[in-house]
């Protein structure tokens, strides 16, 4: 074997190139390598690739918009729809309102429309009604309703009974205190004391004043229970001194007694009222002409009234009003009386007043 020198200047020995792959018919016929230009960019790479793969992915445009005339009768159809919308909503409102206007004018004409007038109306009336009845009432209890008499024949029987019945005799009459001197005074002194706030009714509630007591001392036992006596300067002090003497007659007789007070006015006869209501402690019920206490304006009515009590074997009491300065001669005939004379300066008062 023949060594062969090696010389720096000799050139290495050429290599040889890769073959270039082989490429199948469809591939070259589905590629033209010659006429495709190189891709410049991400996307053309890309286009080139789906071009490479079969373009297995169709890409379809996006749709064109329609053209003039029929973008026109779209939106022709679709204010035609919008407008029959409304005309039938403005319809409907107008049906509706028609029928609200129905609805206020029956409510309007119907009761309950009209409830809230007629509640004022009635409250009104009602303010008037309690107002008229309470004159009514006051008028009523000093109307003196006079009994029809009624003739019966009298039977021979009833005649037998009234000569076998013995006769009732009437009470004590007035001006006999002296045998109830001692009862008289006791009781004044008790009411001379603490007032008894809790007291029965037709029981002396308050306290009487010395004077008072003083008065109906004199009244009771030195003028036998029919007499005037000093008026005590208001009306509300002469109502206790009468409250008193009541007190000591229902220990006396019980309740065959009646109260007669006689004052001219109506405003004097609700302080009459109010006061002995409370010094006695009594109601509204206890003053009528059934009652213990009636009430008069005129003394013709209280007249009346005695008699009819003395008739049935009872026993009036008269209380006559300061402010009455004339009295009548037949009061004056009852047994128990007693009037309050006022002073000059308690009649001017009173004429203010009133």
């Amino acid at each position: 074997m023949t060594d062969q020198p090696s010389s720096p200047d000799l050139a290495p020995l050429a290599q040889p190139e890769p073959a270039a792959p082989a490429m199948s018919p469809a591939m070259n016929a589905a590629t033209d390598w010659s006429e495709s230009p190189a891709p410049d960019s991400p996307r053309a790479a890309g286009d080139a690739e789906a071009a490479a793969l079969g373009q297995s992915a169709t890409v379809l445009p996006p749709p064109a918009p329609p053209a003039g005339p029929a973008r026109d009768a779209l939106l022709e159809l679709a204010l035609r729809e919008l407008s029959q919308r409304r005309q039938a909503l403005e319809q409907e409102i107008a049906g509706l309102e028609q029928r609200r206007s129905q609805i206020q004018q029956q409510i309007a004409s119907s009761f309950s429309g009209q409830s809230d007038g007629i509640a004022r109306r009635m409250k009104g009336f009602q303010e008037y009604l309690v107002g008229a009845l309470q004159d009514l009432a006051v008028a009523a209890e000093q109307i003196e309703l006079v009994a029809q008499p009624v003739l019966v024949q009298p039977s021979p029987l009833d005649k037998q009974e009234a000569t076998s019945a013995p006769e009732l005799s009437p009470p004590a009459a007035a001006g006999l205190f002296s045998q109830d001197e001692a009862l008289i005074r006791s009781l004044l002194k008790r009411y001379g004391g603490q007032p008894d706030f809790n007291a029965d009714p037709w029981k002396l509630r308050r306290t009487l004043e010395p004077g008072g007591a003083a008065l109906l001392d004199d009244w009771f036992l030195s003028q036998g229970g029919r007499g005037a006596q000093p008026s005590s300067g208001s009306r509300n002090r002469n109502v206790l001194i009468a409250a008193a003497a009541i007190a000591i007659l229902g220990e006396l007789y019980g309740d065959r007694f009646q109260t007669l007070v006689l004052a001219g006015q109506p405003e004097r006869l609700g302080e009459w009222r109010r006061g002995l209501q409370d010094c006695l402690g009594l109601s509204r019920d206890d003053f009528g002409p059934s009652s213990g206490i009636v009430l008069f304006e005129r003394s013709e009515a209280a007249i009346e009234r005695a008699d009819r009590l003395e008739e049935r074997g009872e026993l009036p009491f008269i209380v006559i009003d300061a402010a009455e300065r004339v009295v009548d001669i037949p009061l004056l005939q009852f047994p128990l009386w007693l009037a309050f004379a006022a002073g000059p300066d308690e009649l001017v008062l009173e004429e203010d007043l009133y």
